[in-house]
C-alpha cells in the first residue's frame, strides 16, 4: 500500500494556572479530591445567578501564551465578545459553554507559528463539570475553571512529529507558568489522509496515547470508508471508537452572551506582559552551552526545568559554574525528587546564598562532600546557613586524628581487614566507609585511604 498523504491538526486544552475560576471567586484547584467542595451558585448555574467579571489573570495568561506562539495579538480598537456555545450534556449545567471561539468570535491571539507549525488561534473558555456516566454523579469542582485552547493548522504529517512538537510546547508553557502542570494537557486530534474526510479524536490525555491514536487512525482510514465523525481512543484496545457524527458550527447555536461585557486588550498591557516573558528554553540552552561552557547533555537537564535553570544561573554568579553543575543537576534534583517536590513549590524555600555557602565550604576543603550532601538533605523544606550549622564539625584532615578512627574501623571490621590482607582490594573501600561513619563523615576521604593502607601494611 502506498504511503498516504497525511494531515494532522491539534486542538490542545490546558488548565490555566489561576487561583480562582473564570466567572466566580471559587478556588481553582484541580487536586481537590472532595466532590463539589469548590462550588457556588454561579459555577453550578443556579437559577437567577449571573457571572462575575472575567478573571483578569486568565486573560493575561492567554496573552502570554499567544506571545510565545508568535501570534498576532488583537488590536486595542477591537472588542472581544464572549460567546455561548450550546451543548446538551449533563456536565454543562447552563446548557452552554462560555468561550471566545466559534462563529462571530474574535480572537485575542491568532495567526501564529511555533517551531514551524501554524497556529490558527489561542482562545479562552471555561471548563464543564466532571460527569461519571456510570454512576450519573456530577462533580462541579472544575466547572467554570479557565482553559486555554490552542488550535494548530493541519501541518503535521507524522505521529512522531506531533509528539516532538508537543514536548517543545509543554516545555515552553512551563517557562511562563501559564498552565497548571499537575492538571496536564489534553488534546483533540484531527486526522485525514489523501485529502479525505477529517476525523476528530477527542480528549486524549497523554503523549503516548496521542501517538498511538494517530497511528491507529491513519491505518484505519487506509482500510475503511471514512465519514466525518468524532471518535475516542480506547487505550486498553488500542483503537479509536465512534462517539458521534461530527457537529457543524450551526449545531452549537453560537450567540453573543448578553450577561458578559466585551473585553478590550490595552496595548500597554500587552507590552507589559511581553517585557516580562522569560528567555525561551532554546535561548536558555544556547546560553548554558556557550556562556557557561556546559556539555549539551547536562545543559539539557538544566533547561528542562525553568526554576532549576534560573537557580543555576544565580548560583553561577557567585561560584564557578562547572563546580556548581553536578551539585545542581544531580544533588539538588536528588533532594527534590526524594521529597516529591519541585523548586517552585511554595512550601520549598532553598536560598541561593545558602546553597553557594555550602558549595564554598566544600571547595575550600572545610567540609567533606558527604557532609555537604547530608546538609543539603536538611535544606528541605527550608535552607539555613551551613557555616553556622557546621561549626565544630569541620572536615578532618589531620592524619593523627584520622588514625584513631582507622584503628577503630579495623577492630570493628575484622573480616574486611582479613579480606584486604588476603588480596581483596575492594575491602579497603568498606573500611573507608567505616572510618567515615565513625568520624560522622568528617574524615577526608583521601587521607583516610592513605592512613588505612599504611596501618594495614604494617
Amino acid at each position: 500500500m502506498a504511503n498516504p498523504k497525511v494531515k494532522i491538526g491539534l486542538e490542545i486544552h490546558g488548565y490555566l494556572s489561576t487561583k480562582e475560576k473564570l466567572f466566580c471567586r471559587c478556588k481553582n484547584d484541580h487536586e481537590e479530591k472532595t466532590p463539589n467542595k469548590n462550588v457556588c451558585p454561579v459555577c453550578t448555574a443556579q437559577p437567577g445567578c449571573k457571572p462575575l467579571s472575567p478573571n483578569i489573570e486568565a486573560i493575561k495568561k492567554i496573552i502570554q501564551i499567544g506571545l510565545i506562539l508568535n501570534c498576532k495579538i488583537i488590536s486595542p480598537k477591537q472588542k472581544i465578545p464572549w460567546i455561548r456555545k450550546h451543548y446538551d450534556w449533563p456536565d454543562l449545567p447552563k446548557g452552554y459553554q462560555n468561550t471566545m471561539s466559534g462563529s462571530d468570535s474574535i480572537q485575542i491571539a491568532e495567526k501564529g507559528n511555533f517551531h514551524d507549525m501554524g497556529i490558527r488561534e489561542a482562545h479562552l473558555e471555561e471548563d464543564p463539570a466532571s460527569w461519571d456516566p456510570e454512576t450519573g454523579c456530577i462533580d462541579y469542582n472544575r466547572s467554570g475553571a479557565p482553559l486555554v485552547e490552542i488550535v494548530t493548522e493541519p501541518d503535521f504529517a507524522f505521529p512522531e512529529e506531533v509528539i516532538d512538537w508537543l514536548k517543545r510546547l509543554i516545555l515552553n508553557l512551563s517557562y511562563i507558568k501559564a498552565i497548571d502542570k499537575k492538571a496536564g494537557l489534553k488534546a483533540d486530534v484531527n486526522v485525514s489522509i489523501n485529502n479525505g474526510e477529517r476525523v476528530e479524536i477527542k480528549n486524549i490525555n497523554s503523549l503516548e496515547n496521542i501517538q498511538k491514536a494517530i497511528e491507529y487512525e491513519i491505518e484505519r482510514q487506509q482500510k475503511e470508508k471514512v465519514t466525518r465523525e468524532t471518535r475516542r481512543y480506547d487505550p486498553a484496545k488500542n483503537k479509536t471508537i465512534t462517539m458521534r457524527t461530527k457537529e457543524n458550527l450551526a449545531d452549537y447555536k453560537f450567540i453573543t452572551d448578553p450577561d458578559l461585557p466585551s473585553i478590550i486588550i490595552p496595548e500597554k498591557l500587552v507590552k507589559e506582559i511581553k517585557d516580562k516573558i522569560p528567555e525561551s528554553p532554546d535561548v536558555k540552552l544556547e546560553k548554558m552551552i556557550k556562556h557557561f561552557k556546559i556539555p549539551e547533555k547536562q545543559a539539557q537537564v538544566l533547561t528542562n526545568n525553568f526554576d532549576i535553570a534560573e537557580f543555576f544561573e544565580k548560583v553561577s554568579e557567585k561560584i564557578d559554574a562547572r563546580f556548581a553543575l553536578d551539585w545542581v543537576t544531580i544533588e539538588l534534583l536528588r533532594v527534590l525528587n526524594y521529597n516529591k517536590t519541585t523548586l517552585d513549590d511554595p512550601k520549598v524555600n532553598i536560598s541561593v546564598d545558602h546553597f553557594v555557602e555550602l558549595l564554598q565550604l566544600v571547595k575550600e576543603n572545610k567540609i567533606t562532600e558527604l557532609q555537604a550532601k547530608q546538609t543539603l538533605n536538611q535544606f528541605f523544606p527550608k535552607s539555613f546557613s551551613p557555616k553556622e550549622k557546621l561549626k565544630g564539625n569541620e572536615k578532618i584532615t589531620d592524619e593523627k586524628e584520622i588514625s584513631k578512627f582507622a584503628e577503630q574501623a579495623i577492630k570493628n571490621q575484622p573480616k574486611a581487614t582479613e579480606d584486604f590482607k588476603a588480596g581483596n582490594a575492594q575491602s579497603l573501600n568498606f573500611l573507608i566507609g567505616e572510618v567515615m561513619k565513625l568520624s560522622n563523615k568528617r574524615a577526608d576521604f583521601a587521607v583516610a585511604r592513605k592512613v588505612l593502607e599504611k596501618i594495614l601494611k604494617k
